[in-house]
Protein backbone atom coordinates (compact mmCIF):
# COMPACT_ATOMS: atom_id res chain seq x y z
CA UNK A 1 0.00 0.00 0.00
CA UNK A 2 2.66 2.12 0.92
CA UNK A 3 4.97 1.64 -2.60
CA UNK A 4 1.29 2.37 -4.31
CA UNK A 5 1.06 5.84 -2.34
CA UNK A 6 4.28 6.69 -2.86
CA UNK A 7 4.28 5.80 -7.14
CA UNK A 8 1.16 8.08 -6.83
CA UNK A 9 2.62 11.20 -5.56
CA UNK A 10 5.42 10.62 -8.33
CA UNK A 11 2.84 11.12 -10.73
CA UNK A 12 1.29 14.21 -9.20
CA UNK A 13 -1.41 12.39 -7.84
CA UNK A 14 -3.21 12.84 -4.84
CA UNK A 15 -5.96 11.15 -3.01
CA UNK A 16 -8.19 10.34 0.13
CA UNK A 17 -8.40 6.50 1.16
CA UNK A 18 -11.06 5.49 3.01
CA UNK A 19 -10.21 2.67 5.45
CA UNK A 20 -12.55 -0.51 6.29
CA UNK A 21 -14.95 1.92 8.80
CA UNK A 22 -15.54 4.33 6.28
CA UNK A 23 -14.65 6.96 8.27
CA UNK A 24 -11.10 7.49 8.49
CA UNK A 25 -9.18 8.84 5.76
CA UNK A 26 -5.64 9.35 4.87
CA UNK A 27 -3.79 12.11 3.05
CA UNK A 28 -1.23 10.98 0.12
CA UNK A 29 0.83 14.00 0.54
CA UNK A 30 1.40 13.41 4.38
CA UNK A 31 2.28 9.84 3.60
CA UNK A 32 4.61 10.67 0.79
CA UNK A 33 6.29 13.19 1.71
CA UNK A 34 9.01 11.66 4.64
CA UNK A 35 10.44 10.05 1.81
CA UNK A 36 11.52 12.98 0.60
CA UNK A 37 12.70 14.25 3.66
CA UNK A 38 10.34 17.03 3.67
CA UNK A 39 7.89 18.73 6.25
CA UNK A 40 4.99 20.48 5.12
CA UNK A 41 1.94 21.89 7.06
CA UNK A 42 -1.56 21.16 6.15
CA UNK A 43 -1.79 24.42 4.74
CA UNK A 44 1.16 24.00 2.78
CA UNK A 45 -0.21 20.49 1.51
CA UNK A 46 -3.20 22.22 0.53
CA UNK A 47 -1.95 24.86 -1.18
CA UNK A 48 0.71 22.35 -3.63
CA UNK A 49 -2.52 19.74 -4.60
CA UNK A 50 -3.75 22.04 -7.69
CA UNK A 51 -0.15 22.32 -8.94
CA UNK A 52 0.74 18.41 -8.59
CA UNK A 53 -2.67 17.99 -10.53
CA UNK A 54 -1.10 20.17 -13.11
CA UNK A 55 2.39 18.53 -12.97
CA UNK A 56 0.45 15.13 -13.57
CA UNK A 57 -0.76 16.13 -16.57
CA UNK A 58 2.85 17.52 -17.85
CA UNK A 59 4.22 13.57 -16.81
CA UNK A 60 1.46 12.01 -18.64
CA UNK A 61 2.21 14.00 -21.97
CA UNK A 62 5.59 13.35 -21.48
CA UNK A 63 5.11 9.70 -21.41
CA UNK A 64 3.13 9.57 -24.34
CA UNK A 65 6.31 10.64 -26.55
CA UNK A 66 8.47 7.84 -27.59
CA UNK A 67 12.56 8.58 -26.96
CA UNK A 68 14.87 6.12 -28.14
CA UNK A 69 18.13 5.18 -25.99
CA UNK A 70 20.12 7.57 -28.16
CA UNK A 71 18.80 10.96 -27.62
CA UNK A 72 20.55 12.63 -24.41
CA UNK A 73 19.50 15.16 -22.47
CA UNK A 74 20.14 18.60 -23.40
CA UNK A 75 22.49 18.63 -20.06
CA UNK A 76 25.77 17.91 -20.29
CA UNK A 77 28.68 16.76 -18.15
CA UNK A 78 32.23 18.67 -17.79
CA UNK A 79 34.66 16.91 -15.67
CA UNK A 80 37.38 19.80 -16.17
CA UNK A 81 38.37 21.37 -12.87
CA UNK A 82 37.83 25.03 -12.21
CA UNK A 83 41.53 26.27 -13.49
CA UNK A 84 42.70 23.16 -15.07
CA UNK A 85 44.99 23.50 -18.27
CA UNK A 86 44.42 21.10 -21.11
CA UNK A 87 47.48 19.95 -22.21
CA UNK A 88 47.57 21.27 -25.94
CA UNK A 89 51.03 19.75 -28.06
CA UNK A 90 50.50 16.05 -29.38
CA UNK A 91 54.05 14.53 -29.29
CA UNK A 92 54.38 11.89 -32.11
CA UNK A 93 54.19 8.23 -30.68
CA UNK A 94 56.55 6.10 -32.26
CA UNK A 95 55.43 2.06 -32.11
CA UNK A 96 58.78 0.40 -31.43
CA UNK A 97 56.95 -3.17 -32.23
CA UNK A 98 58.35 -6.45 -30.09
CA UNK A 99 60.37 -8.68 -32.06
CA UNK A 100 58.43 -11.94 -32.25
CA UNK A 101 58.55 -15.46 -33.91
CA UNK A 102 56.15 -17.78 -35.16
CA UNK A 103 55.97 -20.26 -32.45
CA UNK A 104 56.03 -24.04 -33.30
CA UNK A 105 51.93 -24.22 -31.97
CA UNK A 106 49.91 -21.64 -34.19
CA UNK A 107 47.60 -22.04 -31.47
CA UNK A 108 50.05 -19.84 -29.30
CA UNK A 109 49.59 -16.93 -31.21
CA UNK A 110 46.11 -16.75 -29.99
CA UNK A 111 47.56 -15.12 -26.70
CA UNK A 112 50.62 -12.72 -28.02
CA UNK A 113 49.84 -9.24 -27.35
CA UNK A 114 49.17 -6.26 -30.01
CA UNK A 115 52.55 -5.91 -30.36
CA UNK A 116 53.85 -9.28 -31.10
CA UNK A 117 50.97 -10.10 -33.47
CA UNK A 118 51.42 -6.15 -35.50
CA UNK A 119 55.08 -7.10 -35.42
CA UNK A 120 54.41 -10.68 -37.32
CA UNK A 121 51.21 -9.21 -39.49
CA UNK A 122 54.08 -6.17 -40.58
CA UNK A 123 56.33 -8.33 -41.50
CA UNK A 124 54.30 -10.60 -43.16
CA UNK A 125 55.10 -13.76 -40.92
CA UNK A 126 51.37 -14.05 -40.82
CA UNK A 127 48.53 -12.96 -42.75
CA UNK A 128 45.36 -11.01 -41.45
CA UNK A 129 43.63 -13.93 -42.94
CA UNK A 130 45.13 -16.95 -40.97
CA UNK A 131 45.10 -14.65 -37.84
CA UNK A 132 41.30 -13.94 -38.15
CA UNK A 133 40.10 -18.16 -39.13
CA UNK A 134 42.31 -19.07 -35.96
CA UNK A 135 40.75 -16.75 -33.73
CA UNK A 136 37.24 -17.47 -35.23
CA UNK A 137 37.69 -21.11 -34.90
CA UNK A 138 38.67 -20.91 -31.26
CA UNK A 139 35.83 -18.71 -30.47
CA UNK A 140 33.27 -21.64 -32.05
CA UNK A 141 35.60 -23.70 -29.80
CA UNK A 142 35.57 -22.15 -26.65
CA UNK A 143 32.85 -19.40 -27.19
CA UNK A 144 30.18 -21.67 -25.37
CA UNK A 145 32.28 -23.09 -22.62
CA UNK A 146 33.02 -19.27 -21.72
CA UNK A 147 29.14 -17.82 -22.61
CA UNK A 148 31.43 -15.20 -23.61
CA UNK A 149 30.47 -14.22 -26.83
CA UNK A 150 26.53 -13.35 -28.86
CA UNK A 151 27.08 -12.59 -32.33
CA UNK A 152 30.24 -14.01 -34.39
CA UNK A 153 30.94 -11.69 -38.10
CA UNK A 154 32.42 -14.26 -39.42
CA UNK A 155 31.78 -12.90 -43.37
CA UNK A 156 32.51 -9.48 -42.13
CA UNK A 157 35.60 -10.16 -40.84
CA UNK A 158 37.10 -12.28 -43.56
CA UNK A 159 36.48 -9.04 -45.84
CA UNK A 160 38.28 -7.03 -43.51
CA UNK A 161 41.09 -9.57 -42.88
CA UNK A 162 41.42 -9.96 -46.74
CA UNK A 163 41.56 -5.93 -47.38
CA UNK A 164 43.96 -5.57 -44.80
CA UNK A 165 46.22 -8.20 -46.48
CA UNK A 166 45.64 -6.60 -49.85
CA UNK A 167 47.14 -3.24 -47.96
CA UNK A 168 50.16 -5.11 -46.85
CA UNK A 169 50.99 -6.60 -49.32
CA UNK A 170 51.23 -3.71 -51.10
CA UNK A 171 53.38 -1.42 -47.97
CA UNK A 172 50.34 -0.15 -46.77
CA UNK A 173 50.31 -0.21 -42.85
CA UNK A 174 47.74 1.64 -40.91
CA UNK A 175 49.42 1.54 -37.45
CA UNK A 176 50.01 -1.08 -34.86
CA UNK A 177 46.07 -2.51 -35.20
CA UNK A 178 46.20 -3.23 -38.77
CA UNK A 179 44.81 -6.51 -39.85
CA UNK A 180 44.20 -7.70 -35.44
CA UNK A 181 40.66 -9.08 -34.67
CA UNK A 182 39.05 -7.80 -32.03
CA UNK A 183 36.01 -8.19 -30.07
CA UNK A 184 33.13 -5.33 -29.03
CA UNK A 185 30.83 -5.49 -25.98
CA UNK A 186 27.44 -5.92 -27.96
CA UNK A 187 26.20 -2.60 -26.36
CA UNK A 188 28.07 -1.37 -29.73
CA UNK A 189 25.50 -0.91 -32.91
CA UNK A 190 27.01 -2.69 -35.99
CA UNK A 191 24.55 -2.21 -39.39
CA UNK A 192 22.97 -5.82 -40.14
CA UNK A 193 23.59 -7.98 -37.30
CA UNK A 194 21.86 -7.54 -33.79
CA UNK A 195 22.37 -5.46 -30.97
CA UNK A 196 21.16 -7.12 -28.11
CA UNK A 197 22.62 -5.39 -25.03
CA UNK A 198 22.79 -8.24 -23.85
CA UNK A 199 18.84 -8.34 -22.52
CA UNK A 200 15.87 -10.52 -23.40
CA UNK A 201 13.68 -7.74 -24.46
CA UNK A 202 16.09 -6.21 -26.81
CA UNK A 203 17.68 -9.96 -28.12
CA UNK A 204 16.06 -8.78 -31.36
CA UNK A 205 17.15 -5.77 -31.77
CA UNK A 206 19.08 -4.13 -35.16
CA UNK A 207 20.50 -0.31 -34.76
CA UNK A 208 21.37 1.01 -38.59
CA UNK A 209 24.05 2.67 -37.48
CA UNK A 210 27.85 2.11 -36.89
CA UNK A 211 29.04 2.90 -33.58
CA UNK A 212 31.90 5.44 -34.20
CA UNK A 213 34.05 3.59 -31.70
CA UNK A 214 33.83 0.65 -34.51
CA UNK A 215 34.56 3.13 -37.27
CA UNK A 216 37.12 3.73 -36.05
CA UNK A 217 39.24 0.85 -35.20
CA UNK A 218 38.07 0.04 -38.70
CA UNK A 219 39.90 2.33 -40.05
CA UNK A 220 42.97 1.56 -38.07
CA UNK A 221 42.95 -1.68 -39.95
CA UNK A 222 41.22 -3.61 -36.99
CA UNK A 223 38.94 -6.97 -37.90
CA UNK A 224 35.64 -7.11 -35.95
CA UNK A 225 35.38 -11.00 -35.42
CA UNK A 226 32.67 -10.88 -32.91
CA UNK A 227 30.04 -8.95 -30.59
CA UNK A 228 30.54 -10.01 -26.98
CA UNK A 229 28.25 -10.69 -23.93
CA UNK A 230 27.46 -8.45 -21.33
CA UNK A 231 25.79 -8.76 -18.01
CA UNK A 232 21.85 -7.88 -19.29
CA UNK A 233 21.92 -3.52 -19.67
CA UNK A 234 25.73 -3.36 -18.24
CA UNK A 235 24.86 -5.19 -15.01
CA UNK A 236 27.04 -7.89 -13.89
CA UNK A 237 28.81 -10.81 -16.24
CA UNK A 238 24.56 -12.27 -16.19
CA UNK A 239 22.54 -11.77 -19.66
CA UNK A 240 19.78 -13.87 -21.29
CA UNK A 241 21.67 -16.71 -22.57
CA UNK A 242 23.91 -17.50 -19.32
CA UNK A 243 26.35 -16.54 -17.20
CA UNK A 244 29.83 -15.50 -18.83
CA UNK A 245 32.55 -17.75 -16.93
CA UNK A 246 35.88 -16.49 -15.77
CA UNK A 247 38.56 -18.75 -17.63
CA UNK A 248 40.59 -19.32 -14.87
CA UNK A 249 37.53 -20.99 -13.16
CA UNK A 250 34.60 -22.18 -14.82
CA UNK A 251 32.34 -22.18 -11.83
CA UNK A 252 32.81 -18.42 -11.42
CA UNK A 253 31.41 -15.81 -12.98
CA UNK A 254 33.73 -13.32 -15.23
CA UNK A 255 32.55 -10.33 -13.09
CA UNK A 256 30.68 -7.31 -15.82
CA UNK A 257 29.37 -5.85 -16.48
CA UNK A 258 32.37 -5.89 -19.78
CA UNK A 259 32.31 -9.50 -18.80
CA UNK A 260 32.59 -11.31 -22.49
CA UNK A 261 35.18 -8.62 -23.61
CA UNK A 262 37.78 -9.51 -20.57
CA UNK A 263 36.82 -13.26 -20.56
CA UNK A 264 37.45 -13.71 -24.53
CA UNK A 265 40.63 -11.68 -24.47
CA UNK A 266 42.19 -13.57 -21.52
CA UNK A 267 41.19 -16.88 -22.95
CA UNK A 268 42.53 -15.72 -26.10
CA UNK A 269 39.38 -15.97 -28.01
CA UNK A 270 40.12 -12.25 -29.70
CA UNK A 271 43.32 -10.50 -30.04
CA UNK A 272 41.83 -7.31 -27.97
CA UNK A 273 37.91 -5.97 -27.01
CA UNK A 274 35.95 -3.07 -26.02
CA UNK A 275 34.36 -2.31 -23.37
CA UNK A 276 32.37 0.15 -21.33
CA UNK A 277 32.69 1.33 -17.77
CA UNK A 278 30.03 3.11 -15.56
CA UNK A 279 31.35 2.12 -12.29
CA UNK A 280 33.64 -0.89 -12.45
CA UNK A 281 32.73 -2.29 -15.51
CA UNK A 282 36.32 -2.72 -16.98
CA UNK A 283 38.21 -2.34 -13.63
CA UNK A 284 35.54 -5.77 -12.40
CA UNK A 285 35.69 -8.15 -15.04
CA UNK A 286 39.33 -7.49 -15.75
CA UNK A 287 40.33 -8.54 -12.45
CA UNK A 288 38.28 -11.43 -12.43
CA UNK A 289 39.65 -12.78 -15.48
CA UNK A 290 43.35 -11.42 -15.27
CA UNK A 291 43.08 -8.71 -18.41
CA UNK A 292 44.67 -5.07 -18.48
CA UNK A 293 41.90 -2.78 -18.70
CA UNK A 294 42.25 1.02 -19.29
CA UNK A 295 39.04 3.21 -18.16
CA UNK A 296 39.93 6.29 -19.85
CA UNK A 297 38.93 10.39 -18.86
CA UNK A 298 35.04 10.76 -19.37
CA UNK A 299 34.69 12.67 -22.98
CA UNK A 300 37.67 10.69 -24.42
CA UNK A 301 35.97 7.80 -26.77
CA UNK A 302 33.02 8.55 -28.63
CA UNK A 303 29.91 6.66 -27.47
CA UNK A 304 27.43 7.30 -30.73
CA UNK A 305 26.18 4.08 -31.40
CA UNK A 306 26.59 2.85 -27.93
CA UNK A 307 23.82 1.87 -25.45
CA UNK A 308 23.57 4.53 -23.05
CA UNK A 309 22.95 3.88 -19.15
CA UNK A 310 24.12 7.16 -17.71
CA UNK A 311 25.02 9.88 -19.87
CA UNK A 312 27.36 10.93 -17.30
CA UNK A 313 29.42 8.57 -16.44
CA UNK A 314 29.37 6.17 -19.32
CA UNK A 315 32.91 5.57 -20.79
CA UNK A 316 34.19 3.72 -23.28
CA UNK A 317 38.11 1.91 -23.34
CA UNK A 318 39.88 -0.67 -24.27
CA UNK A 319 40.77 -4.35 -22.57
CA UNK A 320 43.96 -6.21 -23.97
CA UNK A 321 46.64 -8.66 -22.25
CA UNK A 322 49.21 -5.36 -22.05
CA UNK A 323 49.23 -2.10 -20.68
CA UNK A 324 51.14 -1.46 -23.79
CA UNK A 325 48.19 -2.81 -25.98
CA UNK A 326 45.27 -0.44 -24.37
CA UNK A 327 48.01 2.29 -25.77
CA UNK A 328 47.63 1.08 -28.89
CA UNK A 329 44.20 1.08 -28.80
CA UNK A 330 43.36 3.73 -27.03
CA UNK A 331 45.33 5.90 -29.50
CA UNK A 332 43.02 4.62 -32.86
CA UNK A 333 39.70 5.03 -30.73
CA UNK A 334 40.11 8.65 -29.28
CA UNK A 335 38.93 11.72 -30.85
CA UNK A 336 36.65 14.57 -31.26
CA UNK A 337 33.14 12.88 -33.31
CA UNK A 338 30.24 15.58 -34.31
CA UNK A 339 28.17 12.73 -32.86
CA UNK A 340 28.70 13.06 -29.20
CA UNK A 341 29.30 16.20 -27.99
CA UNK A 342 30.85 15.46 -24.41
CA UNK A 343 34.12 15.13 -26.57
CA UNK A 344 37.08 17.29 -25.57
CA UNK A 345 40.17 16.56 -28.09
CA UNK A 346 42.67 16.72 -25.47
CA UNK A 347 46.73 15.21 -26.97
CA UNK A 348 47.45 11.37 -26.13
CA UNK A 349 51.32 11.92 -25.03
CA UNK A 350 52.35 8.27 -24.03
CA UNK A 351 56.04 6.97 -24.32
CA UNK A 352 56.87 3.47 -24.44
CA UNK A 353 60.20 4.28 -22.03
CA UNK A 354 59.29 6.21 -19.19
CA UNK A 355 61.80 6.66 -15.86
CA UNK A 356 60.18 6.07 -13.01
CA UNK A 357 62.72 8.25 -10.72
CA UNK A 358 61.43 11.62 -12.29
CA UNK A 359 57.73 10.74 -11.84
CA UNK A 360 55.36 11.21 -8.26
CA UNK A 361 54.33 8.39 -7.89
CA UNK A 362 52.18 8.14 -4.83
CA UNK A 363 50.46 5.63 -2.99
CA UNK A 364 46.24 5.20 -0.78
CA UNK A 365 48.49 4.32 2.49
CA UNK A 366 45.40 4.11 4.33
CA UNK A 367 44.20 2.02 2.16
CA UNK A 368 47.10 -0.34 1.42
CA UNK A 369 48.77 0.16 5.09
CA UNK A 370 46.43 -2.40 6.31
CA UNK A 371 45.12 -6.24 6.22
CA UNK A 372 43.12 -6.92 3.26
CA UNK A 373 42.48 -9.62 0.97
CA UNK A 374 44.98 -8.58 -1.25
CA UNK A 375 47.55 -7.08 0.86
CA UNK A 376 50.40 -8.95 0.46
CA UNK A 377 50.19 -8.69 -3.37
CA UNK A 378 49.37 -4.88 -3.65
CA UNK A 379 52.72 -4.69 -1.34
CA UNK A 380 54.69 -6.48 -3.87
CA UNK A 381 53.29 -4.01 -6.41
CA UNK A 382 54.96 -0.97 -4.07
CA UNK A 383 58.45 -3.46 -3.91
CA UNK A 384 58.71 -3.25 -7.88
CA UNK A 385 57.88 0.39 -8.50
CA UNK A 386 60.47 1.17 -6.39
CA UNK A 387 62.88 -1.80 -7.71
CA UNK A 388 62.21 0.56 -11.06
CA UNK A 389 63.84 3.49 -9.13
CA UNK A 390 60.40 5.39 -8.05
CA UNK A 391 60.26 7.08 -4.89
CA UNK A 392 56.86 6.72 -3.59
CA UNK A 393 54.68 9.17 -1.71
CA UNK A 394 52.27 7.97 0.83
CA UNK A 395 49.13 10.03 0.80
CA UNK A 396 45.45 9.19 2.91
CA UNK A 397 42.89 8.53 0.54
CA UNK A 398 39.72 10.12 2.34
CA UNK A 399 37.15 12.36 0.30
CA UNK A 400 34.97 14.92 2.92
CA UNK A 401 32.01 14.21 0.90
CA UNK A 402 29.97 11.17 1.61
CA UNK A 403 30.36 9.51 -2.06
CA UNK A 404 27.58 6.39 -1.78
CA UNK A 405 25.16 9.08 -1.58
CA UNK A 406 26.19 10.60 -4.75
CA UNK A 407 25.25 6.90 -6.46
CA UNK A 408 21.41 8.47 -6.80
CA UNK A 409 23.08 10.48 -10.03
CA UNK A 410 23.82 6.80 -12.18
CA UNK A 411 20.13 5.43 -10.26
CA UNK A 412 18.58 8.31 -11.75
CA UNK A 413 19.84 8.09 -14.79
CA UNK A 414 19.53 4.63 -15.57
CA UNK A 415 15.81 4.92 -14.50
CA UNK A 416 15.59 7.85 -16.95
CA UNK A 417 17.34 5.91 -20.05
CA UNK A 418 15.21 2.24 -19.55
CA UNK A 419 12.11 4.75 -18.40
CA UNK A 420 9.73 3.56 -20.93
CA UNK A 421 11.41 -0.65 -20.45
CA UNK A 422 9.59 0.17 -17.04
CA UNK A 423 6.64 1.44 -18.11
CA UNK A 424 5.97 -1.28 -20.72
CA UNK A 425 6.50 -4.33 -17.90
CA UNK A 426 8.93 -5.76 -20.57
CA UNK A 427 11.36 -5.82 -17.85
CA UNK A 428 9.56 -8.91 -16.59
CA UNK A 429 12.25 -10.13 -19.22
CA UNK A 430 14.82 -9.81 -17.75
CA UNK A 431 16.96 -12.84 -16.13
CA UNK A 432 17.76 -11.08 -12.74
CA UNK A 433 14.71 -9.93 -10.61
CA UNK A 434 15.80 -9.74 -7.34
CA UNK A 435 15.84 -5.96 -5.13
CA UNK A 436 19.63 -5.28 -6.23
CA UNK A 437 18.61 -6.35 -10.00
CA UNK A 438 17.77 -3.62 -12.75
CA UNK A 439 14.16 -3.63 -12.56
CA UNK A 440 13.54 -2.57 -9.30
CA UNK A 441 16.68 -0.32 -9.38
CA UNK A 442 14.66 1.40 -12.15
CA UNK A 443 11.46 2.04 -9.89
CA UNK A 444 14.11 2.90 -7.39
CA UNK A 445 14.95 5.61 -10.10
CA UNK A 446 11.42 6.61 -10.38
CA UNK A 447 11.35 8.01 -6.45
CA UNK A 448 14.43 10.12 -6.96
CA UNK A 449 13.21 13.55 -7.23
CA UNK A 450 14.97 16.20 -9.66
CA UNK A 451 15.77 18.22 -6.80
CA UNK A 452 17.66 15.64 -5.01
CA UNK A 453 19.24 14.60 -8.80
CA UNK A 454 20.27 17.99 -8.73
CA UNK A 455 21.66 18.59 -5.71
CA UNK A 456 23.59 15.34 -5.59
CA UNK A 457 25.13 17.01 -9.17
CA UNK A 458 26.26 19.86 -6.89
CA UNK A 459 28.14 17.92 -4.42
CA UNK A 460 29.53 16.16 -7.30
CA UNK A 461 31.35 19.34 -8.54
CA UNK A 462 32.82 19.73 -5.40
CA UNK A 463 34.14 16.44 -5.51
CA UNK A 464 35.80 16.85 -8.98
CA UNK A 465 37.47 19.95 -7.42
CA UNK A 466 38.77 18.03 -4.13
CA UNK A 467 39.87 15.08 -6.23
CA UNK A 468 41.86 17.00 -8.54
CA UNK A 469 43.74 19.54 -6.23
CA UNK A 470 44.30 15.51 -4.07
CA UNK A 471 45.70 14.10 -7.44
CA UNK A 472 47.63 17.32 -8.16
CA UNK A 473 50.36 16.34 -5.88
CA UNK A 474 51.16 12.82 -7.90
CA UNK A 475 51.81 11.60 -11.77
CA UNK A 476 50.73 8.47 -10.55
CA UNK A 477 48.74 7.25 -7.12
CA UNK A 478 48.38 3.28 -6.65
CA UNK A 479 45.23 1.79 -5.18
CA UNK A 480 43.59 -1.29 -4.37
CA UNK A 481 41.10 -1.81 -7.13
CA UNK A 482 38.35 -2.20 -4.78
CA UNK A 483 39.79 0.08 -2.03
CA UNK A 484 37.06 2.19 0.03
CA UNK A 485 35.06 3.93 -1.92
CA UNK A 486 37.62 4.72 -4.89
CA UNK A 487 35.87 3.20 -7.61
CA UNK A 488 32.74 5.02 -7.12
CA UNK A 489 35.10 8.35 -6.46
CA UNK A 490 36.84 8.09 -9.62
CA UNK A 491 33.93 7.33 -11.85
CA UNK A 492 32.27 10.12 -10.71
CA UNK A 493 34.91 12.67 -10.99
CA UNK A 494 36.26 10.82 -14.67
CA UNK A 495 39.91 10.39 -13.18
CA UNK A 496 41.27 7.90 -15.60
CA UNK A 497 42.39 4.27 -14.57
CA UNK A 498 44.25 1.35 -15.68
CA UNK A 499 43.82 -2.01 -13.84
CA UNK A 500 46.26 -4.77 -14.45
CA UNK A 501 47.01 -8.67 -12.66
CA UNK A 502 49.67 -8.52 -9.82
CA UNK A 503 49.39 -12.09 -8.44
CA UNK A 504 46.83 -15.31 -7.49
CA UNK A 505 44.61 -16.44 -5.24
CA UNK A 506 45.16 -19.61 -3.68
CA UNK A 507 42.28 -20.79 -5.52
CA UNK A 508 44.19 -19.79 -8.46
CA UNK A 509 42.22 -17.03 -9.56
CA UNK A 510 43.67 -13.69 -10.70
CA UNK A 511 44.48 -10.32 -8.67
CA UNK A 512 44.95 -6.98 -9.61
CA UNK A 513 46.17 -3.57 -8.62
CA UNK A 514 45.05 -0.08 -10.03
CA UNK A 515 46.71 2.75 -11.11
CA UNK A 516 44.79 6.16 -10.90
CA UNK A 517 45.87 9.80 -13.33
CA UNK A 518 44.99 12.99 -13.35
CA UNK A 519 42.71 13.97 -15.82
CA UNK A 520 43.65 13.27 -19.50
CA UNK A 521 46.71 12.04 -18.54
CA UNK A 522 46.08 7.90 -19.64
CA UNK A 523 49.62 8.18 -21.13
CA UNK A 524 51.38 8.80 -18.08
CA UNK A 525 48.97 5.31 -16.40
CA UNK A 526 50.27 3.30 -19.28
CA UNK A 527 53.51 4.01 -19.33
CA UNK A 528 53.87 3.31 -15.40
CA UNK A 529 51.79 0.20 -16.22
CA UNK A 530 54.22 -1.25 -18.76
CA UNK A 531 57.05 -0.53 -16.96
CA UNK A 532 55.70 -2.72 -14.29
CA UNK A 533 54.45 -5.06 -16.44
CA UNK A 534 57.65 -5.57 -17.69
CA UNK A 535 58.82 -6.66 -14.47
CA UNK A 536 56.33 -8.51 -13.16
CA UNK A 537 55.28 -10.76 -16.01
CA UNK A 538 51.98 -11.28 -14.44
CA UNK A 539 50.59 -10.70 -18.00
CA UNK A 540 52.39 -13.61 -19.46
CA UNK A 541 50.54 -15.91 -17.27
CA UNK A 542 47.49 -17.54 -19.27
CA UNK A 543 44.54 -20.03 -18.20
CA UNK A 544 45.95 -23.52 -18.97
CA UNK A 545 42.74 -25.05 -20.24
CA UNK A 546 42.84 -22.27 -23.22
CA UNK A 547 46.30 -23.04 -24.23
CA UNK A 548 45.78 -26.00 -26.67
Amino acid sequence: MLNHLLRAFLFGTWALLSLTNGIAQVDTLEVALPLFDLQYSQSERDSLRAGISSLRSDYQTLHSLELDNSIPPALMFNPIPVGMELEERQDPIIWSLPEAQLPPNLSELAFYSVGELAFLLRSRKITSTQLTKLYLERLKTYGDTLHCAITLLEDIALEQAAQADRELAMGRWRGPLHGIPYGVKDLFAYPGYPTTWGAAPYREQTRDEKATVIAKLEEAGAVLVAKLTLGALAMGDVWYGGTTRNPWNLEQGSSGSSAGSASATVAGLVGFAIGTETWGSIVSPSTRCGATGLRPTYGRVSRHGAMALSWSMDKVGPICRTAEGCAMVFQAIIGTDEKDQTLIDVPFNYSQIVDLSQLKIGYASNLMDRNYYNSSRDSAVLETLQGLGAELIPLEWEPSIPVDALSIILTAEAAAAFDQLTRSGRDDLLVRQGKNAWPNIFRQGQMISAVAYIQANRHRYQLIQEMHAFMQQVDVLVVPSFGSNQLLTTNLTSHPAVVMPNGFLPNGSPTSITFLGNLYEEGTILAVARAYQAASKFEDMHPPMFMK
